[in-house]
Parts: C-alpha cells; sequence; structure tokens
C-alpha cells in the first residue's frame, strides 16, 4: 500500500521539526515546508513557501493526502499585532482553502492555549479550563479563535476534517533545567495555570489527529498531563485563584489545562512529564 503523503507546514521550528521526524518515523511520506527552509536540504523532502501567498500554498499542497499545519508567527508580540494577525490568518486561511480545492483528506493544525484565556490576569470561570472557555485577549490569540471559526466553515463547505490542537507552552528535552526554578515562585507560571507540553507529545497529538476517526472540525487541549509544579494542583488554585470552582476531583499534579476531549476523540496519551527528566 503507498504510503501517505502529508506536508507539515513550519517545519523549521521546534514542534515542526519534531512532529516530521515522528511521522516519517511512522511510515509516511513527509514533505517540509517553511519560509525558512534551506535551499540544501540535505536527506529531507524541503520547500521553500510564503504561505501568505496562495498559489505557492496551492503548490505546495498537491499531491498531498494531508496537511499539518504549524507554520505561524509562534508567538505574540513578536511583530506588530496587526502583522501577527495579518499572517497567522492569511496563511491559515490559505491552507484551509487550497486543502479544500485539492481535496485533501484531513487538514490538523496549531492552534494556541492562548485561546483559553491567557494570560489569566483575568481569572478563569472555572478550572481546569477546557475547550469552551475561548477569552482570546489579545491580537494573537484572537488570530487562533479566528482560524478556528474559518476551520469550521471551511469544514462545513467541504466535508473535510479539519484538526485544531489549542497547544499548551512547548517544551524541548533539553529545557528542564528550567523548571526547578518554578518550584520557588508559583507566580512565574501563574499565567497559564501551570501548563506545558513536552514537544515529543506534541509530535505525538498530530500524528493522532491524523489517525483518528472524527469528521467535522473540532479543535483539542493538548497539555502534559500534570502540571510545572510540585505543588498539588488543588493547592495551587485554592492559594491563587481561591474563587475559581474546580469542576472535578483533582490528582495531585494534575493539569489544569483540561485533556479530556483530546484523550477521548483523538486517542491523545501525554508520554512525557518533567518530573522524570530533572
Amino acid at each position: 500500500m503507498a504510503k501517505k503523503r502529508v506536508v507539515v507546514t513550519g517545519s523549521e521550528g521546534k514542534a515542526g521539526t519534531y512532529t516530521a521526524d515522528r511521522l516519517e518515523s511512522e511510515g509516511y511520506e513527509v514533505l517540509r515546508v517553511d519560509i525558512a527552509a534551506p535551499l540544501n536540504p540535505g536527506d529531507h523532502a524541503t520547500r521553500r513557501a510564503d504561505l501568505t501567498d496562495l498559489g505557492q500554498t496551492v503548490e505546495v499542497l498537491s499531491g498531498a493526502d494531508a496537511v499539518v499545519h504549524l507554520a505561524a508567527i509562534p508567538a505574540p508580540f513578536m511583530v506588530t499585532d496587526a502583522e501577527t494577525f495579518r499572517i497567522n490568518t492569511l496563511s491559515t486561511y490559505n491552507v484551509f482553502s487550497a486543502a479544500a480545492t485539492l481535496g485533501l483528506k484531513r487538514v490538523v493544525w496549531a492552534s494556541s492555549e492562548t485561546a483559553l484565556g491567557l494570560p489569566f490576569d483575568r481569572h478563569p470561570d472555572y478550572a481546569p479550563v477546557d475547550e469552551e472557555h475561548t477569552y482570546p485577549e489579545f491580537s494573537y490569540a484572537l488570530s487562533k479563535v479566528v482560524s478556528e471559526e474559518m476551520a469550521r466553515q471551511f469544514s462545513r463547505w467541504n466535508d473535510m476534517p479539519i484538526v485544531g490542537l489549542r497547544l499548551s507552552n512547548i517544551i524541548l528535552p533539553d529545557s528542564y533545567t528550567n523548571f526547578p526554578q518554578f518550584q520557588k515562585d508559583p507566580t512565574l507560571r501563574k499565567w497559564n495555570l501551570w501548563g506545558y507540553v513536552d514537544v515529543r507529545d506534541v509530535a505525538q497529538s498530530c500524528l493522532r489527529a491524523l489517525d483518528a476517526d472524527i469528521s467535522g472540525a473540532g479543535h483539542y487541549v493538548i497539555a502534559a498531563a500534570d502540571t510545572v509544579m510540585d505543588t498539588p494542583s488543588a493547592d495551587l488554585m485554592a492559594e491563587h485563584f481561591p474563587n475559581v470552582p474546580l469542576r472535578k476531583d483533582l490528582g495531585t499534579y494534575e493539569t489544569l489545562l483540561c485533556i479530556d476531549r483530546a484523550r477521548a476523540e483523538l486517542g491523545y496519551t501525554p508520554e512525557y512529564s518533567w518530573r522524570d527528566m530533572v
């Protein structure tokens, strides 16, 4: 049987690199696409493209079965708010549009935990926060929420599954040395309810999203199973968000970014914890 051909955009970024490698290890034929792709890519099939240009987007997606769209301005405040919004929404629109035009079977794309209401200067309505807790507080987050709405409409128009992953703060394997400092001051990571996700689990979530038996357009919180803290999660909430109701009993260090839907519908199971790295 022929290998499924998947385009991974943003392939030079940390999530893109690990995702492309994971998909290749699982037997996918991967084309790596990035505006910063090397002109001489070496062993990998790689293309340079600007996804804010629809023609270039159609060209790189031609012949693919699916796309994992990770290309974007990756965080707020790297460029102006207007430019962040323009690049993120336009590139995502072009990927959705090209995928629909070309008849791709699935789109997986990177939304963001910022859609949940980060930074939590405004207290969350409840915890753990889930996909229904949507409060974009700045331009970057708004670009992701607008793209989630675009996904719903493109999927409705074209009957194409589109899976959005609300990725938490992505951590590389060599970055866990920073975690002990969080224990001294919990307010350092209060802004995202002490969440994180290992980049290898991001790659796993993309693989699961490609394989899951789902239809329509949905978005899923993707985080580690635990917090960055060695203080119990219920105690963190009681001290820092005392008036926020808990919607369920929490395991000792259970994440406050609810991954129940990703577990149930995608089969996502976090494999990495900082507690095994430090």
